[in-house]
């Protein structure tokens, strides 16, 4: 059995702004935090989380982006010293969120900071965005696990927080998962924005029709995403039938968010015959903020149809 902790969107503290580095879209994600989510993104709801799953000690970490808010050079520094704590590189996978690219950054001083957290299997740090999609081969032989990333990241307008893989990424990603799938590994695909149609207009994956289309076409067999700081579940559709697409709550959202307080997926995947069970428990920040506890769970199985057992 293979254990893979998901979080997501952990938004770490603001620290202060230059005058010249508030300029265009930076300016009103500055306001916004100050007014409103600092009281929404605490840290101590983020330690709460860290701290459980340390405690549940998985093989794996997947953090599915928005470690920052409005990509700042010192929030970059910020958050490469805080996934230190989180974990070693080989033992964590990143990849980044809308927040992260909120504007255009020269990659050294900025996601470089995190480029071991980005690296595909025997590769160097990331160096830019065309590393992705990253595979990371997790697990024993025919009880492998196979983590896919991919980055949706993309610097939009003011007020747009919409996210986009491209035709490249999106190609590469295809023939990547075609060939995990004929080394009969469990796909997880790791992306930051939901690849669902239904998203508000504003907020969605701008191709997620193109990326639906490449998971009828290859299949795999778990999405894990974040950007909706919710729990929640859905499906799309595969070649042996549908495939789970599940978000996270933000890791750091306060006990009285109005996205409901901060959560992580304990995921636990199993060899069974020709499929996959996968068990995933969600963690949930106590309402008093004192740890963490159970909220629930889901069950499902993959290889000749999906469904899930109990929510």
């Amino acid at each position: 059995m293979f254990t893979l902790a998901h979080l997501s969107d952990p938004h770490l503290p603001m620290p202060p702004a230059r005058p010249l580095e508030l300029v265009g879209k930076r300016a009103t994600g500055y306001f916004n935090w100050w007014r409103s989510r600092v009281r929404v993104h605490v840290p101590e709801a983020l330690a709460a989380i860290v701290a459980d799953i340390a405690r549940q000690a998985p093989d794996h970490v997947a953090l599915t982006g928005d470690l920052v808010n409005i990509s700042l050079g010192t929030e970059f520094e910020v958050a490469a010293r805080w996934l230190a704590t989180l974990g070693p590189p080989d033992r964590v996978t990143v990849v980044p969120g809308n927040h992260d690219v909120y504007v255009a950054t020269a990659w050294p001083l900025s996601l470089g900071l995190w480029g071991a957290y980005m690296a595909g299997d025997g590769q160097p740090a990331a160096q830019g965005f065309d590393t992705f999609p990253i595979v990371r081969r997790r697990g024993p032989g025919s009880e492998g696990v196979a983590l896919l990333g991919l980055s949706s990241g993309v610097p939009k307008p003011p007020f747009f927080a919409t996210g986009t893989l491209g035709e490249a990424q999106l190609a590469r990603a295809e023939r990547l998962l075609a060939e995990l799938g004929g080394e009969g590994l469990c796909r997880v695909v790791l992306i930051h924005h939901p690849p669902l149609t239904t998203e508000k207009h504003f907020k969605r994956l701008t191709d997620a029709a193109a990326f639906q289309a490449m998971i009828r076409r290859v299949g795999c067999e778990l999405v894990l995403h974040g950007h909706n700081h919710r729990s929640e579940v859905a499906r799309i559709a595969g070649p042996d039938g549908p495939v789970p697409v599940i978000g996270v709550t933000s890791a750091s959202a306060a006990p009285d968010s109005p996205y409901g307080r901060a959560r992580y997926h304990l995921i636990r995947i199993a060899r069974t015959g020709a499929g996959w069970r996968i068990d995933v428990a969600l963690r949930a920040l106590r309402p008093d903020g004192a740890g963490c506890e159970p909220d629930g769970n889901l069950v499902f199985h993959s290889g000749g149809g999906l469904a899930a057992l109990a929510a």
